[in-house]
């Protein structure tokens, strides 16, 4: 036997009993994962580079995929709340990242284009057809990947971040669109947006909530990330003249008065970047998380010491937070990185998805306790 041949046998083997260790552990699903007593972390599926997340009314899960070209569908067919079933849905797409399901349609973002696969719950499988809306936007990579979501008045809101770490690149960027299906129009409803992956709206007020993340290159500490909310159409977050509210940008913000932008609703430690955001509404959890949203933070590229790497959980009342928390950490230690989570889905049961694009896995949060 080839001596490459005896050790393709010996790495499979090594591979197949680190498989049967991984799995006989309930997948304690990341080793040294923390969370709250009472809830438990398990695996849901497995799919490659999972990004940002679509569910529809039948527990069908969409997922994007910004590292490859590909969007996937996740199917529980026994109802179990344990995937079975993954499918290929499209392939040879542009940074595929955000997904969005209404009234029967999966609507997909591209760096530069919203792709609509009509009946999609009628065409779960390889290369499902799909079309193009009218509307265009930017082609550039550098924050190009979207997520994307409907408001409750039923418009497609579609970001588009800054395509550079800090610039003024004009109105087309920056900032937070809202897209009417009907008419096709677009509008601009938030400025000064350097980069948002991760919005949801306030169950009760109905107000706009947003992850932003900060600018690099200003040391280890500044700025720091924001969470915003936006109360009405128009405002400007600062971007690129005022970082985390009040500090200035020491290019751009020179005889810049930063009050006057909108200040963020809460501040998270610099460079965390925070993605996905869910505002819980399922009745799973205890009460308290029934008021404020989960956050996935997911970590430092260029921190000297890496932060980040955890779901943090985000008090609010109204139109304020006002407490935060780390809900789920133990995913870093100390330089290696075991899991960043991405984004969320509140399944029917009331159990809470997140996405983690480095392990390729979708996890599951369950909660069987005496409350909280």
């Amino acid at each position: 036997m080839e001596k490459e041949d005896m050790m393709s046998i010996s790495r499979l083997i090594k591979s197949s009993l680190l498989l049967s260790l991984f799995t006989s552990v309930s997948f304690a699903a990341i080793e040294g994962a923390k969370l709250p007593d009472g809830f438990k972390l398990e695996l849901y599926a497995s799919v490659d580079g999972a990004r940002s997340l679509a569910l529809a009314p039948d527990g069908t899960l969409f997922v994007g995929n910004r590292g490859g070209d590909s969007v996937y569908a996740v199917l529980d067919t026994n109802k179990d709340f344990k995937a079975d079933k993954v499918i290929k849905l499209v392939s040879g797409l542009r940074m595929p990242n955000g997904v969005a399901f209404r009234e029967g349609k999966l609507y997909v973002a591209t760096v530069s284009e919203i792709l609509v696969f009509e009946n999609i719950l009628g065409n779960l499988k390889e290369n499902a057809p799909y079309k193009k809306l009218s509307v265009k936007f930017p082609e550039d990579g550098h924050h190009g990947w979207k997520y994307i979501a409907f408001s409750p008045e039923g418009n497609l809101v579609v970001p588009v971040g800054a395509p550079c770490n800090v610039c003024d690149a004009g109105e087309n960027y920056s900032g937070i669109f809202s897209v009417d299906l009907k008419t096709s129009k677009v509008t601009k409803i938030a400025s000064g947006v350097r980069n948002t992956v991760g919005f949801d709206w306030h169950p009760t007020t109905g107000k706009l909530w947003f992850t932003e993340n900060g600018r690099d290159m200003m040391g280890d500490d500044i700025p720091e990330e924001e969470i915003n909310v936006l109360l009405k159409d128009g405002q400007h977050f600062g971007y690129p003249y005022c970082h985390a509210g009040m500090l200035k940008d020491p290019k751009f913000g020179e005889g810049v008065d930063c009050a006057k932008y909108t200040q963020p609703a809460w501040k998270l430690p610099a460079h965390r970047a925070p993605l996905g955001m869910e505002f819980y509404k399922g009745k799973m959890f205890p009460e308290k998380y029934r008021k404020g949203a989960f956050i996935a933070e997911h970590g430092s590229w260029n921190r000297s010491t890496p932060d980040g790497y955890r779901i943090t959980f985000v008090t609010v009342d109204g139109n304020k937070a006002t407490d935060s928390f780390e809900f789920l950490g133990g995913l870093l230690e100390g330089r290696r990185r075991k899991a960043r989570p991405v984004d969320f889905e509140t399944l029917s049961d009331g159990s809470l998805l997140f996405s983690c694009d480095y392990n390729g896995k979708i996890y599951r949060i369950t909660y069987k306790g005496s409350g909280q």
